[in-house]
């Protein structure tokens, strides 16, 4: 852990939190002093999650979460509120893919899915922790969106839709809360070495992509009390050496 934690006695949510960004970003609070409650389907996930927080210094609460549990997700204000009686940060970082394909080949199931997940869990997420956003002295909220959310590419309607969306909900938000100390932005990490990116792009050189705690390094001063951002979407660019490298890799 840092000799000064910047996020230190601070409580954070972090939804995806058993691997890829989610992990990454959960990792990078719990090493700076936040409390990290780490939200994912899969217990086992979680559990090596709180091992290896533990093992750097930091604390955890893991709680099992299906997004797709509409009243579960209800439920986490007032549980939240009856332990901790506030929230300072929230990382929106889980969601899925769903299936890609024509517009007209996908199913009314399957659409549904990426919506409730992407889009509606995080509307969700805001109505049940907005009063413990409210509560802390620097509510911090972050959602992590994607280039996708353009609709500039065939076979993504689901994903591509429900980023959109998400992008809108919380620029809304960030404007409903502009007079209070809670700050709302959107982060896009761009191609990752993820699960998600891996299943879209399954022949990828994955050598090429930013590594998740590369991202979650970037965008962790977004969550600090200090952050002045508010309705913002932030890219993450490789450093320049990074970007060097890739560039030699490819003319190699």
């Amino acid at each position: 852990m840092s000799s000064r934690p910047r996020f230190k006695d601070r409580i954070a949510l972090v939804t995806g939190a058993s691997r890829g960004l989610g992990r990454a970003f959960a990792l990078a609070l719990a090493r700076e002093g936040a409390h990290v409650v780490v939200c994912a389907r899969s217990a086992g996930a979680l559990e090596d999650l709180d091992d290896e927080i533990r093992a750097i210094g930091g604390k955890a609460t893991i709680l099992k979460l299906d997004l797709k549990a509409a009243d579960r997700i209800d439920q986490l204000g007032p549980v939240l509120f009856q332990r901790w009686g506030k929230l300072d940060i929230l990382v929106a970082a889980g969601g899925i893919l769903g299936s890609l394909s024509p517009l007209p080949h996908v199913t009314a199931d399957a659409w549904q899915q990426v919506l409730d997940i992407n889009l509606s869990a995080n509307w969700r997420l805001i109505r049940t922790l907005d009063p413990l956003l409210k509560r802390s002295d620097a509510g911090r909220a972050l959602f992590v969106t994607a280039a996708e959310a353009s609709g500039d590419l065939a076979y993504w309607g689901p994903y591509a839709v429900s980023k959109a969306g998400l992008e809108a909900l919380a620029k809304t938000y960030a404007h409903e809360v502009a007079n209070t100390g809670v700050h709302v932005n959107l982060l896009d990490p761009g191609p990752m070495r993820t699960g998600l990116r891996a299943k879209a792009f399954p022949g990828e050189d994955k050598a090429k992509l930013s590594d998740p705690s590369a991202v979650a390094a970037f965008a962790l001063p977004l969550l600090s009390a200090a952050a002045t951002d508010n309705g913002t979407l932030v890219h993450f660019e490789p450093p320049a050496e990074s970007a060097a490298q890739l560039a030699a890799s490819n003319d190699a």
